[in-house]
């Protein structure tokens, strides 16, 4: 039977308050709190956290992240807790975002009282994406099903994230009048080429496997044997002296033992080819209005790919849709967030939140996306790219001397590019290019071999390594390849 996630001994509440550093010192249960919407259970090493609102897609809340900081602050400091796993219950999402309809409604009713909470709201959510980011053992995320804003943020700062023929991950802020947050500055822009600033200003969705070839995820299996591999990482024991990266490398290699094969369908990456090639041309600029205006040269060109032609027409579409607001000031995070290490990060974002909780956008397309049945077309304020001016874009980034800003923990050890990124999920593209640079006596199929191996087989990599060759190397006269620069 799963522990309930209230915890009923009033000494042990006090104990563990008094335990926290400053920083998690608001992070205790309310009394108003749902005791169920976080169950916890142990199973030997592994302790496992299930968020459990399945009618509510598992929308992460404040009496959520109150339960779950506390625990994850207990599981640092046991000896007997070795890793961390986290999903979600029912069979359709993970969690499908930060539960923003209650705080759009709340704003709507309270007007400042109800910015007030939802400013607390996002404070409580940084805070646990950024223990997340830091945190010292190894931590495990099931990405099994929909996986979008807030569940992005429970996940994608995890060393290890598993996603499944279940997963649709996106980014859908923009078309909310918010911008990409949870982390989202700091993992966007260091996808490979201009794939983040892509997903975040268009919120397009990326299925199962895609999440891996993009990075999002590390690993991919079949979600019918979550289960066992749950145990199995159960049985794991690690020497008191090996440190949080080899542990991670002996998990990866259990990992690898549930290894069901890549999906019959879509298989191979997506975002690849001339299409990839098309999304590192078309959102390689710094405004929206130059985006929108390759865009568009793509979809009437003479010469485009027939595929292409149609990416960009529907690119346009989904652009169009999108508060203006939202998308210049997301377009700017993308460009400066690649700078910023992992507390700058949250303290920056929870400013933004602020600004987004000022502006009339927020309700507008939160009450026009999900409050409205059915949904209707937001009313932006103001209503066109043109309208929204670059004093607009900096007072969302502009912050006060004296202005009170996201305290956040310590403890943990802050970073600027995630730590164990070449050790786990699939190789990226510069990985592929060190490789042909520094093997120039190879072959196509002996390059992608020689990759393959030194993953040890992962599943992905032959697919991942194969299409960055395709894109990005030439071959000689002797049928050696060279990288093209």
């Amino acid at each position: 039977m799963p522990l309930r996630a209230k915890i009923t001994n009033p000494a042990y509440r006090a104990q563990s308050a008094s335990m926290m550093p400053d920083a998690y010192a608001e992070c205790k249960e309310l009394l108003g709190d749902d005791p169920d919407d976080v169950l916890f259970n142990t199973l030997y090493g592994v302790r496992t956290i299930q968020l459990n609102r399945p009618k509510k897609y598992n929308a992460l809340n404040s009496s959520m992240i109150r339960k779950i900081i506390p625990r994850l602050k207990e599981y640092q400091k046991s000896a007997l807790a070795s890793i961390i796993i986290i999903g979600g219950a029912g069979p359709k999402a993970f969690c499908a975002g930060g539960d923003v309809s209650h705080l759009a409604n709340d704003i709507a009713t309270n007007g400042d009282t109800g910015r007030s909470a939802s400013k607390t709201y996002f404070g409580l959510e940084y805070k646990l994406d950024h223990l997340i980011a830091t945190y010292p053992k190894p931590y495990i995320a099931y990405l099994d099903g929909i996986t979008m804003g807030g569940g992005v943020g429970l996940s994608v700062h995890a060393p290890i994230r598993i996603a499944t023929e279940n997963t649709v991950f996106a980014m859908p802020e923009t078309g909310i009048g918010f911008f990409p947050d949870v982390g989202g500055s700091f993992f966007l822009p260091r996808l490979e080429g201009q794939i983040g600033t892509y997903l975040a200003l268009t919120s397009s969705t990326l299925r199962g496997v895609q999440a891996l070839y993009a990075g999002i995820a590390t690993h991919y299996i079949d979600s019918s044997v979550l289960s066992n591999l749950t145990a199995r990482l159960s049985e794991l024991v690690f020497k008191d002296y090996s440190d949080l990266r080899s542990r991670l490398l002996i998990i990866d290699r259990t990992i690898e033992e549930f290894n069901t094969g890549l999906p019959s369908n879509d298989y191979k990456p997506q975002l690849a080819g001339n299409l990839r090639i098309a999304i590192d041309h078309c959102f390689q600029y710094d405004t929206v209005e130059a985006i929108i205006s390759t865009l568009e040269k793509e979809r009437d060109g003479a010469a485009t790919p027939v595929q292409v032609k149609e990416w960009a027409g529907q690119t346009l579409k989904q652009l169009a849709e999108k508060s203006p607001t939202s998308l210049k000031v997301t377009l700017r995070q993308m460009r400066v967030g690649g700078t910023w290490n992992t507390s700058e990060t949250f303290r920056r974002e929870y400013h933004i939140a602020a600004q987004f909780m000022q502006h009339p956008d927020f309700v507008t397309g939160v009450s026009a996306r999900l409050l409205h049945k059915p949904p209707t077309k937001p009313q932006w304020q103001p209503p066109d790219l043109k309208s929204v001016t670059n004093e607009d874009v900096e007072s969302f980034f502009k912050i006060e001397e004296g202005e009170e800003g996201l305290r956040l923990s310590s403890e943990g050890q802050d970073y600027e590019r995630y730590p164990f990124l070449s050790d786990l999920g699939l190789p990226r593209e510069e990985h592929v290019e060190e490789m042909v640079k520094s093997r120039r006596e190879l072959e196509r199929k002996g390059l992608v071999d020689a990759m393959v191996e030194a993953k040890d087989g992962k599943i992905g990599v032959r697919e991942k390594v194969e299409e960055v060759v395709g894109r990005r190397c030439g071959e000689d006269g002797e049928g050696k390849i060279f990288w093209r620069g």
